[in-house]
């Protein structure tokens, strides 16, 4: 029985990374005699087990294949006499195939250290091909360590997508991966690696479209709106935005798909536009409600934000309310971000202030300190003190509007 530490933790430590959990692989023992040492198994299908006192994952080495084509199940077959480097050959990617020895000793039969230090993520046998799930995995980890993709790697998951693996894969799945890869450092990569592979098309057709579209390039000067989102999608991550945040950012401009070609490259109305279709997707992904309700704001209101500084006191107050800026603030904070991250998602942007996000903040902040209780207190009742404190609210930041103003 000889134990084997495997996977993200033998990567992430020759990285220079912090190692969160750790698994470890266990060849030459059976189930009956981890239990016997005290180990409590987890797994029904899968032979993983806990260690007594650690409470560490150690899985007796195993091989997995696929039951049938186009079924989903995978026969697994753990036995004593399964090696290491067998159960290694399983997983998706070489940088995923090292293991540590108890002595320290790295072992790597095929090549993960190599691509590791030449950032590359590659697949390790055909076998890749029976889980589509990958295809997403291999995108979320280039948005997690800025690694490109191997040539045959990309060739292999075409073919996947070609033959309609994707279109199989389960809503909940693929919006857990979409969102761990929002929160990753380098989010755009995840959707640039759709793209490459043409996952994105089958997936996210309504970002898939946007490429291609021209935007006025006194505005962007990058020209096409797939190329401005991915640029807002860094300055998300620049500004160090929530996933919910990203999110956000990734639909802000959705509307503009569906802009009649002959009104390019003006994309009027597509604040409309882009809502629908933020609910379309956040429903078929089934993205919690809170994400649905901040990118619906910003595909809504991200214009608006934009021109806050011209805005008339009213509109303003309008767009609080929009955001539900005063009953929400986490949620206006995200709003403010992702409109920050947008405005800087542009050629020759990117370091622009944005005082928008400042001066929002401090009208909500005032506009907020109107209290109902003064109105009620000289017996006003419903939609009176509901009137009264709009108005004064509208007040006071056309106070804050006129003061600003007079500053020299």
């Amino acid at each position: 029985m000889k134990t084997y530490l495997v996977g993200g933790a033998v990567r992430d430590d020759l990285l220079g990374r912090p190692v969160i959990d750790r698994d470890y692989v266990v060849v030459g023992s059976t189930p009956q005699e981890m239990e016997a040492l005290g180990f409590r198994r987890v797994g029904v299908d899968f032979p993983v087990f806990l260690h007594p006192e650690t409470h560490c994952e150690y899985a007796l080495a195993r091989t997995e294949r696929k039951t049938a084509p186009g079924y989903r199940g995978f026969v697994v077959h753990a036995d004593p006499a399964v090696t290491l480097e067998e159960d290694l050959k399983r997983r998706d990617l070489t940088i995923n195939a090292m293991a540590r020895a108890e002595d320290g000793a790295l072992i790597d039969p095929y090549g993960g250290y190599a691509d590791l230090r030449a950032g590359v993520l590659r697949h390790i046998s055909p076998a890749f091909a029976e889980d589509p799930v990958r295809i997403l995995r291999v995108a979320r980890f280039a948005a997690r360590f800025g690694f490109t993709v191997a040539a045959e790697t990309l060739t292999l998951m075409r073919s996947m997508v070609a033959l309609g693996e994707v279109s199989a894969l389960v809503p909940e799945r693929v919006f857990t991966e979409l969102d761990r890869a929002l929160g990753e450092p380098y989010p755009w990569l995840f959707v640039e690696v759709l793209r490459a592979c043409g996952a994105l098309a089958v997936q996210f057709p309504e970002i898939d479209r946007l490429f291609g579209i021209p935007q006025p390039l006194a505005h962007h000067p990058e020209g096409d709106t797939g190329a401005h989102v991915l640029l807002a999608l860094g300055q998300a991550a620049r500004l160090g935005l929530t996933a919910r945040a990203r999110f956000a950012v990734l639909l802000h401009d959705l509307g503009k798909g569906l802009t009649p070609r002959a009104q390019w490259p003006s994309h009027k109305g597509h604040e409309t536009r882009g809502a629908g279709l933020v609910d379309e997707v956040c429903a078929r992904l089934k993205a919690p409600v809170e994400y649905r309700a901040l990118a619906r704001a910003v595909a809504c209101y991200h214009l608006q934000a934009h021109t806050a500084l011209r805005l008339r006191p009213v509109t303003v107050l309008r767009l609080l309310e929009a955001v539900d800026g005063f009953r929400r603030p986490e949620r206006f904070e995200e709003f403010l971000g992702a409109c920050e991250a947008d405005a800087r998602g542009r050629s020759g942007f990117e370091d622009r202030p944005y005082p928008q996000a400042a001066w929002l903040r401090a009208a909500r902040d005032a506009a907020a300190a109107v209290s109902g209780r003064d109105f009620a207190a000289q017996g006003l009742t419903g939609e009176q003190i509901g009137e009264r404190i709009r108005a004064a609210r509208v007040g006071l930041i056309a106070g804050m509007r006129a003061a600003s103003s007079a500053r020299p």
